[in-house]
């Protein structure tokens, strides 16, 4: 029997006979191929900067203009005191993009890609569907954010802002042709713009540095609404369509197909990503600052007093007004521009990975972004133009609560695959990481649970609703509440059936060759550990 084997980045590869000489050689020498070892050879800083990159695109789900209404109202309400949730939230978020970096770079495909090949065809669908709606979620404060952006420079409608961001993005976009890279680098430098605006306001505001580090470090919970800001706060920060963007971008690296240079790879991505989300975490800070210092500052006017206690993205640039005058409006519009802008090309980026993914469509690159955009600025562009700015902030909320329902069908998968021996082999997530995942994991999504259906009920006892219409809003709803419910235990309980670390069954037919235990070949052959050392095909990552 014959296997046959990629060097990194051909075309086709050399094949190897499978024989007790090569299972030997591959087990007692662990030899590399001769990518592997060029790559084991360079310097460990050049390996890293070679793996730079998804991070930084992933990062921008941390910074995208939903979370930064829902930072400006945490200060304004409750000045330093919900920061803690902030660094909570980040280092929960890096430990699941983690998780999914790992997963795209040791399968060779993404989490999309395994879902599919995981679930049932119903179960697929209804995935793919939800993960479409997360998709339009997620976009939604960004298109509307850029177009409050284009409205505070330029005095543009937002509806027509909404036109423009999307078919920027798209021209944005047409930057793949030239690599993926260059794609990279301008949203690197969008973030670093985003970042020098908001340091650039926190340093002429001058928050007290012990309030905010009490803030940072004390968890507090007072105040009227203090435990729905910090639940929205958490809400925004982890969003479901960034797991299956992570997963995707990884690929795009060159990883050397053995042992060795998959966890190097994954080391490099988990340093990345914590340096990205560092930034994201010291922007994040100073937003909550900024609006925490002039709202809780003296010499308010009345009319700003009123917009502290509704702060939105459209009416928050006075924040500067005091020290920067007029300009106050162009430095915040160009964060907010920079803000919106290059997290609505990732949200297009995660767009088209889940239509590939799931539904495994063969069409062209800018055919797919094409769709992928009108589905997701669809919802902004009516509401912008029925509702205005004032319906459009309401449709950022309504986003929000979505994300939250959202996040089990994209978080649950994840934390399943990644601690799979059968999707990972030996690179599976330890014990540790399993606990502690999976604690804040269930920890986050009983939190969304409880505020949402607490919401839900509050909104319908209050409401103005005839009592007959509440009786059928309650009789709709519920249902759905246990339906949601019950696809949340499956997912979590169910049990893998599929083995897609291709290299145990590579492992398997080095092993019968071998004179071993002959086991049918249809059925999946289980990881085995006195095999670990024998190198991933290449051809198997995708």
């Amino acid at each position: 029997m014959e296997i046959e084997r990629e060097a990194p980045g051909s075309e086709r590869g050399r094949s190897w006979r499978a024989n007790p000489a090569a299972a030997q050689d591959a087990q007692g020498e662990k030899k590399f191929g001769d990518g592997d070892e060029t790559f084991v050879k360079e310097p460990a800083w050049k390996r890293f900067l070679s793996h730079v990159g998804p991070g930084f695109m992933v990062s921008l789900a941390y910074l995208d203009p939903g979370n930064l209404e829902t930072d400006l109202q945490a200060g304004a309400n409750h000045r330093y005191e919900l920061l803690w949730v902030i660094l909570i939230g980040l280092i929960f978020a890096l430990i699941i993009q983690s998780l999914a970096a790992n997963l795209g770079v040791v399968t060779g495909k993404h989490l999309a890609e395994i879902c599919k090949s995981e679930y049932p065809k119903p179960v697929m669908i209804c995935l793919w569907l939800l993960a479409e709606v997360a998709v339009i979620a997620a976009d939604i404060p960004e298109v509307i954010g850029t177009a409050f952006a284009f409205y505070l420079l330029f005095r543009i409608p937002v509806w027509i802002g909404v036109l423009i961001t999307g078919s920027s993005t798209l021209l944005l976009l047409g930057l793949q042709r030239y690599g993926v890279r260059k794609l990279e680098f301008l949203i690197s430098m969008l973030v670093f713009v985003m970042a020098a605006c908001f340091f650039g306001e926190l340093s002429i505001v001058k928050p007290p540095a012990k309030e905010v580090l009490k803030g940072l470090f004390i968890p507090k919970l007072k105040g009227n609404g203090a435990t729905a800001d910090a639940i929205a706060l958490l809400g925004a920060l982890v969003m479901p369509h960034n797991l299956f963007l992570h997963s995707a971008l990884v690929l795009s690296r060159k990883t050397p197909s053995s042992v060795r240079g998959i966890k190097d790879a994954c080391r490099f991505f988990l340093y990345e990503s914590g340096f990205a989300l560092f930034v994201a975490l010291l922007i994040n800070i100073a937003v909550v600052s900024v609006s925490g210092t002039v709202c809780f500052g003296e010499n308010l006017s009345a009319e700003d007093i009123d917009k502290c206690s509704d702060l939105s993205l459209d009416n928050s640039s006075f924040l500067l007004k005091n020290v920067l005058g007029r300009s106050s409006s162009i430095v915040y519009g160009v964060a907010l521009l920079a803000s919106g802008q290059s997290s609505t090309i990732t949200g297009t980026y995660a767009g088209q990975y889940i239509m590939q993914g799931f539904l495994d469509i063969k069409m062209k690159t800018w055919l797919r972004n094409l769709m992928t955009r009108c589905i997701a600025i669809a919802p902004s562009l009516v509401v912008s133009i029925i509702g205005g700015s004032n319906g459009a902030g309401r449709l950022i909320i309504i986003a929000s609560m979505i994300l939250s329902f959202e996040l089990p069908f994209a978080l649950i998968p994840l934390l399943k695959f990644s601690s799979s021996s059968s999707k990972m082999g030996p690179h599976k997530n330890s014990i540790y990481i399993i606990v502690f995942s999976w604690t804040l994991g269930l920890m986050l999504i009983g939190i969304n649970v409880y505020f949402l259906s607490t919401s839900f009920m509050g909104w319908l006892i209050n409401s103005s609703l005839p009592t007959y219409a509440k009786v059928l809003v309650g009789v709709v709803v519920c249902p759905l509440m246990l339906v949601y419910l019950v696809a949340v235990v499956y997912l979590t309980f169910r049990k893998d059936t599929v083995v897609t670390f291709v290299a145990d069954s590579c492992k398997a037919d080095a092993e019968k060759a071998a004179g071993g235990s002959g086991e049918d070949d249809d059925e999946p052959v289980p990881y085995r550990e006195d095999l670990a050392d024998i190198p991933l095909p290449a051809h198997s990552r995708g």
